[in-house]
């Protein structure tokens, strides 16, 4: 099974669990999906694709509906997509929301439009108080309280969006997958490859891709004015995989500080910097924290679940353990799992490990 149709399952999952009845009609409809989805069938349900402008404080949100087209309505769930240029078109994100579909939800992904362009900010958090507002008030779904779904770092905004007071009485639950507790604590994490966990500091190498969204969020502080335009377009090229128009982007620097933070990013070694982010990054503590859900928890008033990749590098899975910890015996589950890096199954793991996915996700109701 390939990684884009493993995650695939687990997602098809977290949908076929939140609207069954019984436990045992989650599990064997859950075995039913894993089955169609490693050898799809053209009997699976035909959808409905609608792209949509929906009101927002901070102007149009671009979005797209996924609904059977045998149910008019169903029960809806809004799924948030991570730091990714392509938004609501990412090549992981349509598959999952349609399979989502097929199980019966009425799926909403809104683009949040700054991670797109690689920046955690509050306006990610606003697009999703606004998308849950109005997938819960509208005529696709039927029942007035929706799902909250986020991944990566638009997990941690999604459960900083459930702490809000505008979405009481329209949440049904809210779910991090790979999110963050502490946004602070992640991105130092990224520039010295030391967590922070509860049970105390651990080593490992972050995953190069988080530090260099780190430094493009930050160019300000590293390259001159007249460069800045080339540099970050040399950065987002990069993180498109597109190298050779970075290169060629790269080519245009007029500055020694440009050259020199271009000179670092081809080849690997934007951890130089760290000293800087680090400084950074304490500058921006307050800031950072109103970007985080730690200390928030305790207002969704919702279950919350979380779920995490054991090997994350991008997001560490201490980050679940820690929002664990905060909710102490409010209503949640958590799951730190094998069979994730960071948003991605990794590989079939034990079937123990497969599930527990099912089990975590059994409790959506």
């Amino acid at each position: 099974m390939t990684r884009h149709r493993a995650l695939a399952v687990v997602l098809a999952v977290i949908a076929i669990v939140s609207l069954a009845h019984t436990p045992v009609s989650r599990f064997v409809r859950a075995g039913r999906l894993l089955t169609s989805l490693a050898h799809p069938a053209s009997a699976e349900p035909a959808l409905v694709e609608m792209d949509l402008l929906l009101p927002g404080r901070d102007g149009e949100i671009r979005a797209r509906l996924y609904q059977r087209r045998d149910v008019a309505r169903g029960p809806g769930l809004v799924v948030a997509h991570g730091v990714h240029y392509r938004g609501i078109d990412e090549r992981r994100l349509v598959p999952f929301a349609r399979a989502l579909a097929q199980a019966g939800r009425t799926v909403l992904t809104p683009e949040l439009r700054d991670l797109t362009d690689y920046r955690i900010t509050r306006q990610g958090e606003r697009v999703l108080v606004d998308a849950v507002d109005w997938l819960s008030r509208s005529e696709h779904v039927t029942l007035p309280r929706v799902g909250l779904l986020g991944f990566s770092f638009a997990g941690g905004l999604a459960l900083v969006a459930a702490s809000q007071p505008e979405l009481r009485g329209e949440l049904e639950y809210v779910t991090s997958v790979g999110g963050h507790h502490d946004l602070a604590r992640v991105l130092s994490f990224l520039v010295d490859n030391r967590i922070e966990a509860p049970d105390g500091p651990r080593e490992l190498t972050a995953h190069d891709y988080g530090l260099i969204v780190v430094v493009y969020d930050n160019l300000e502080r590293f390259v001159d004015p007249v460069d800045r335009p080339v540099v970050a377009d040399t950065f987002r090229h990069w993180l498109h995989e597109e190298r050779n128009l970075a290169l060629a982007r790269a080519a245009e620097v007029l500055t020694a500080s440009g050259e020199r933070v271009v000179q670092q990013l081809v080849s690997g070694r934007l951890g130089e910097l760290a000293p800087q982010l680090k400084t950074l990054l304490e500058e921006r503590r307050r800031e950072l924290g109103e970007l985080s859900p730690s200390g928030r928890l305790s207002a969704i008033g919702v279950p919350v679940y979380l779920l995490h990749g054991a090997r994350d590098s991008v997001i560490p899975a201490s980050e679940a353990e820690w929002a664990d910890r905060e909710l102490g015996g409010l209503p949640h589950s958590a799951l730190v799992s094998p069979l994730l890096e960071h948003v991605e199954v990794d590989e079939r793991g034990r079937l123990s490990d497969e599930l527990a996915l099912v089990e975590l996700f059994s409790r959506m109701l």
